[in-house]
């Protein structure tokens, strides 16, 4: 056997966190939690997704899941699952993200943990929530737990990259979505009296694919200019999952109290300079300065309303002014076969680290801000 110690530099330094181990043994069930952590993308806002297992003598007798905010935590569905509930007193339990140590909707599972008896905890990064910060680990190594923590830890904090981001720059995780043209345009040059409707630049497929995006994320931004020619629903139709959060860029109110984003069928954040508006139930007007840098605003009243992450749909001047500000995280680009010559212009990115795949006849590109 392998000796694999981790020293928690937040907690007290007389706590030295060591647990006797193959290291390949404890990946190999930390990617299994992992893989189950993901059954929860876009169901477990505002809470992480978090995978668990509980292993015996090489198998694992117990696994479970977050599922839903509010509900068991997956360290709860993986007690739950196991059978002969003696076995957790010589069992090691595996959970892709340092359990909690505080109540909130329900009870913290280092109790659970605790309570069980299971002697050995193996963590595969720690919480960057305030309320847990290594408190789960202390409380565990203070119990006698033996405790690993840090395997796989670049993989388990990109599985929950929207809940690190919103807790250590207090800010959603922001995703820049477009379409453009082959030859670079967001749309063609409006005729008078053209109804207001979307321009369809992709195939179904991949409009399929933003639908399916868009069940993923939290929250979902558009700028006055493109609701009012576009008259966008700004939700889930062509996949099955939870609308997002709707949020609007309405400056001078000049977004017609007509359009699908007032409907009241999902509920809508609407930025505006006016303080005369009135809020309804499902309808939240926010007054911001726009002309007094009005991305962080919107970003620090987007993080009161707790939006773990947002995609930026447009248009061409709300995107611009992410991309500019260098305040975005990731990008993704379709670049479809239509031909306009002439029209509004898509935004200007440098594309570095860009991934390119296709869906059909339409390129996608995708692209990481690592600034």
């Amino acid at each position: 056997m392998d000796c694999f110690t981790t020293i928690i530099l937040s907690l007290d330094s007389k706590l030295k966190i060591c647990y006797f181990c193959n290291v390949n043994i404890h990946e190999k069930y930390i990617r299994r939690c992992i893989e189950l952590a993901k059954n929860g993308f876009g169901t477990t806002y505002p809470n992480p997704m978090v995978g668990s297992v509980i292993v015996y003598e090489g198998k694992i007798i117990g696994e479970g899941w977050h599922k839903k905010a509010g509900e068991p935590h997956a360290e709860v569905n993986a007690v739950q699952s196991v059978k002969d509930k003696s076995l957790l007193k010589k069992a090691t339990i595996y959970v892709s993200l340092e359990p909690c140590s505080h109540f909130g909707k329900t009870p913290p599972c280092c109790d659970l943990i605790i309570a069980n008896e299971i002697p050995n905890v193996v963590v595969g990064t720690v919480d960057p929530n305030e309320k847990v910060a290594g408190n789960g680990i202390k409380k565990l190594v203070e119990a006698g737990a033996n405790v690993v923590v840090g395997i796989l830890e670049d993989e388990c904090s990109e599985l929950n990259k929207r809940f690190f981001t919103f807790h250590q720059k207090k800010r959603p995780y922001i995703i820049l979505k477009w379409a453009e043209s082959q030859d670079g345009f967001l749309a063609p040059e409006k005729e008078m009296g053209q109804e207001r409707k979307p321009v369809w630049i992709t195939n179904q497929y991949s409009r399929q694919l933003v639908h399916k995006w868009r069940s993923e994320e939290q929250a979902i931004l558009a700028g006055t200019q493109t609701v009012i020619d576009d008259n966008p629903k700004l939700n889930v139709r062509d996949w099955t999952g939870n609308n997002p959060v709707r949020v609007v860029l309405d400056q001078k109110n000049r977004i017609s109290k007509d359009s699908f984003v007032f409907d009241e069928s999902v509920k809508t954040i609407v930025f505006s300079k006016s303080a005369n508006n009135i809020s309804t139930e499902n309808t939240i007007f926010e007054r911001i300065d726009f002309d007094e840098k009005m991305i962080p605003q919107i970003l620090a009243v987007l993080y009161q309303h707790q939006i773990q992450s947002v995609i930026i749909e447009g248009g061409r001047q709300t995107l611009q002014s992410f991309i500019d500000q260098n305040i975005w995280d990731e990008a993704r680009i379709f670049v479809g076969k239509a031909i306009f010559e002439k029209g509004t212009k898509a935004p200007e990115l440098i594309k570095k680290n860009a991934a390119k795949t296709y869906i059909q006849n339409d390129e996608l590109i995708y692209v990481r801000n690592y600034d």
